[in-house]
């Protein structure tokens, strides 16, 4: 007979993941064992089966619903835009900080998201592959309609990696409870897609001309 699962056996699950993504960032994924992610818990190695059957589970369990919690972020920003009728730039700009604002709250899934797909079974990885690919895709698609005189075909790849490269590694560097807060920064990053790098004026044409 099947053991019957606890009335709060999903808010036990989101737990171990919250915590294992701890461990996970702190000791590394290949570092980390069963036992080691128990004692995080506070609980047995048994009763951590109970929940998941492998430390891998854990991690796709943990990645998965990360992509899919990113991807859901996207709709209701597109969702939300709609109702209140946003223009496109606007749009973008709320994508923008919606990302930080879950960024803040999930470093470490982030760092698992990161730097552990590659320990996935290859099924696994290409799932959380295509999802990533997913947030990507939308990214792209919302800043070239956010900004339809700067990004073309040709640009486009690169300026949207451009601008994941300023909000993805936050989690290096940017701290909860810091000086400078995720909202803040998430303001100048919407600052610089608007107008540049702040400096003296002219364009670098009118730059190079005045040498």
């Amino acid at each position: 007979m099947a053991r019957t699962k606890a009335p709060d056996f999903e808010a036990q699950r989101e737990q171990i993941l919250e915590l294992a993504a701890a461990a996970f960032a702190n000791s590394s994924y290949p570092s980390t064992s069963m036992a080691d992610l128990a004692a995080a818990c506070g609980t047995s190695k048994a009763r951590l089966y109970h929940y998941y059957e492998s430390k891998e589970a854990i991690l796709f369990d943990l990645l998965d619903r990360y992509t899919r919690r990113l991807m859901l972020i996207v709709t209701e920003v597109e969702a939300d835009s709609e109702r209140q009728g946003r223009t496109d730039r606007e749009s973008f700009a709320s994508l923008i900080r919606a990302f930080l604002a879950e960024y803040e709250n999930s470093q470490t899934r982030h760092i698992a998201l990161i730097n552990d797909v590659k320990f996935l079974a290859e099924e696994q990885r290409v799932i959380i592959l295509g999802r990533e690919r997913d947030v990507v895709a939308a990214f792209s698609r919302m800043l070239r309609r956010a900004y339809p005189e700067r990004v073309t075909r040709e640009n486009q790849t690169a300026l949207t990696m451009t601008v994941f490269g300023m909000i993805n590694w936050t989690f290096t560097w940017l701290k909860p409870g810091g000086k400078l807060s995720y909202a803040a920064f998430a303001d100048m990053v919407v600052d610089l897609l608007e107008g540049g790098l702040p400096g003296k004026a002219g364009t670098p044409a009118e730059a190079l001309a005045r040498r």
